[in-house]
């Protein structure tokens, strides 16, 4: 039988949810093909959205319309912003999830979005002619036509996973991998390698002493990851726990080593520098006689917690000895031991910034397939190559988003320009313009682009243009407001900051960092007045936009001309116009990268690792620049 589509989405995981539905909203008739229907987004590793620059990419897949925040507003089980110490361009949200709650909601978005299919099985091959992708064939032996395909085949490629000496094929505890697939697209000329990744122990909580346990409760104020408006935490508040290891969980960790697939030869593949395992952590950090676990739960009634930072692939019984040395685990019984996973990747170098593949037209990879980790990473690739899959069948321009306008803009030109030497995860370090990427204005940056593009429906477009009108009537208030020192010196000592010698706009008195617009407004009658006036179910979310806005508007301006500057680079396009090999003036090295990557601009030419800044101007000689 053979069924035809626009698009075909490989994978249900949460690259392949954002996907299916992005290309389904913009109009798409499109198909969602996994695995398992009741595992769809399933959270493989910690039950957990967000975190460091992670945050950042949920609130941008949310304001472009994907659907990774909604499903976390609604199953959070523990609400955190993560570096408040710090500016507000590195302030993270990040919340614990109800496993099978998660699950439950998108599979709710998916069997209910217009224009989008699903159907349960695994795809064996895909349909390849005059290298452009047609379709794919399913181990049912059903044939699915289409336009477009994005793979997002997560961990299931060639799967393999570890337990000590113990190896088990599979793309997840107890699902099979996937075969065929890999070596297909390295026939078609698609360059293949192997990465590692791990998960830690699953703790059963009846039989953990949480008394000596350090609690770390969530927080409960108006920050969530949706723009949208909805209820807010709708599911019964949690904490997770802190533990510490000691010296006798790391000796007999280390009695353990021999038998690591890590150390002995067993595992050769890339594994994860930032997120290591326990075993690696006593290897590398020898000198520190203890690490920080936490337990975090994974749902509001189970009795299941994940124990992050103890991600090993040690032998069962040494993961539960060494567990067991640590006072609050005494007395631990387990669901299941950490296990490590090998699976198959391919060079993200090889895709363009559509995530569309330079050798098979209209064929696109999105999630683990490019070598990165995180649900984050995956959600928005998944979004854009379900957008521009949609683009490349029916017409319009390419949607790539630059460095200074979104994180899943660094994730992508860094993917594909740079490639991966491990499992590329974010951090708010990898963005050279954070002041202008902040997690509370990703709506201003994006919506209107996706709104443009269908993605975005008008409700979310009008929500926006009414937070701006009333972010922006806030800002003029403070601009055009005046107040005298008389009025206010007393309050301005009680705050610990330098009374006025003369009058002054509130603006200036905002700027201060002693002082916020809440107490501002709590010394200011008309400012007060004025806040009242904001009957929006936001209005805490818009005062605090409009505070950032005031405070830190010189920081804003400073790092937009810098951005703008790079930026007319990114308008100088060079692919095609070079034969690289032929410019003896060019070193080696930069002769083979160009080569290999093929840039579309001199700016992303100048990103790649190895190109000097001699190489770019030798190619603006070129150019007659």
């Amino acid at each position: 039988m053979t069924f035809n589509y626009d698009i075909i989405v490989v994978g249900g995981g949460h690259a392949g949810c954002e996907a299916a539905a992005a290309a389904a909203g913009m109009g798409s008739k499109t198909l969602l093909i996994t695995m398992d229907m009741n595992k769809i987004a399933q959270m493989s590793c910690n039950p957990a959205v967000g975190g460091i620059a992670k945050g950042q990419i949920v609130r941008e897949i949310d304001a472009l319309g994907g659907h990774m925040g909604i499903v976390t507003d609604k199953t959070a089980i523990q609400f955190r912003m993560l570096n408040r110490s710090k500016g507000p361009a590195m302030w993270s949200p990040r919340a614990q999830s109800d496993r099978a709650r998660f699950i439950d909601a998108w599979k709710d978005i998916l069997e209910h979005h217009p224009n989008l299919h699903i159907w349960q099985d695994t795809v064996q091959e895909l349909i390849v002619a005059e290298n452009r992708v047609h379709g794919v064939k399913t181990g049912m032996n059903v044939e699915f036509r289409a336009n477009a395909v994005v793979l997002t085949n997560g961990t299931f490629l060639n799967g393999l996973m570890h337990i000590g000496r113990t190896q088990l094929k599979g793309g997840r505890i107890s699902e099979p991998a996937v075969k065929g697939l890999t070596e297909q697209l390295v026939g078609l000329g698609i360059k293949a390698d192997r990465m590692k990744t791990g998960t830690p122990v699953r703790i059963d909580g009846r039989s953990v002493h949480f008394e000596e346990m350090d609690e770390q409760p969530g927080e409960n104020d108006f920050h969530k990851f949706s723009y949208l408006e909805q209820s807010h935490r709708q599911l019964k508040q949690l904490s997770c726990w802190m533990t510490l290891t000691n010296e006798n969980t790391h000796d007999i960790l280390r009695e353990g080593l021999p038998d690591s697939p890590l150390y002995n030869g067993q595992i050769q593949s890339i594994g994860p520098r930032y997120c290591p395992s326990i075993e690696t952590k006593i290897v590398t950090f020898a000198d520190k006689n203890q690490h920080q676990l936490f337990l975090e739960p994974e749902g509001e009634t189970t009795e299941e917690y994940y124990l992050n930072g103890f991600s090993s692939s040690l032998p069962i019984e040494i993961q539960l000895r060494a567990l067991q040395t640590i006072p609050a685990f005494r007395d631990i019984q387990i669901y299941r031991p950490g296990y490590a996973i090998e699976y198959d990747f391919f060079d993200p170098t090889q895709l363009h910034h559509t995530l569309e593949t330079k050798q098979i037209k209209n064929l696109f990879f999105a999630g683990q397939i490019n070598g990165t980790t995180g649900y984050e990473e995956a959600a928005g690739q998944g979004l854009m190559a379900g957008i521009n899959a949609h683009i490349n069948c029916h017409g319009g321009d390419a949607f790539i988003l630059g460095r200074d306008e979104a994180y899943i803009g660094v994730l992508i030109d860094d993917l594909v320009t740079k490639g991966v030497d491990e499992p590329y995860r974010m951090f708010t370090s990898r963005a050279e313009y954070r002041i202008l990427l902040r997690q509370d204005d990703a709506d201003m940056r994006l919506t209107e682009k996706s709104h443009q593009l269908g993605l975005a429906k008008q409700d979310r477009y009008d929500q926006l243009c009414k937070k701006k009108e009333i972010r922006d009537r806030i800002i003029s208030f403070m601009e055009n407001t005046s107040i005298k020192p008389q009025h206010i010196n007393n309050s301005l000592e009680q705050l610990e900051t330098t009374p006025l010698s003369h009058g002054c706009k509130l603006i200036d008195l905002v700027m201060r960092p002693q002082i916020t617009l809440e107490k501002l407004a709590a010394i200011v009658p008309v400012l007060q007045q004025e806040l009242n006036k904001v009957s929006d179910p936001r209005k805490e979310e818009i005062i605090e936009a409009a505070e950032i806005l005031m405070k830190y508007s010189g920081y804003i301006k400073r790092e937009k001309v810098i951005a703008d500057k790079i930026n007319r680079l990114e308008n100088i396009r060079i692919q095609g116009k070079f034969d690289y090999n032929n410019i003896q003036s060019l070193s080696t090295e930069a002769r083979q990268k160009l080569t290999k990557i093929d840039p579309e601009t001199i700016a992303q030419a100048s990103r790649i690792p190895g190109i000097s800044p001699s190489d770019i101007n030798i190619l603006l000689v070129l150019l007659g620049r």
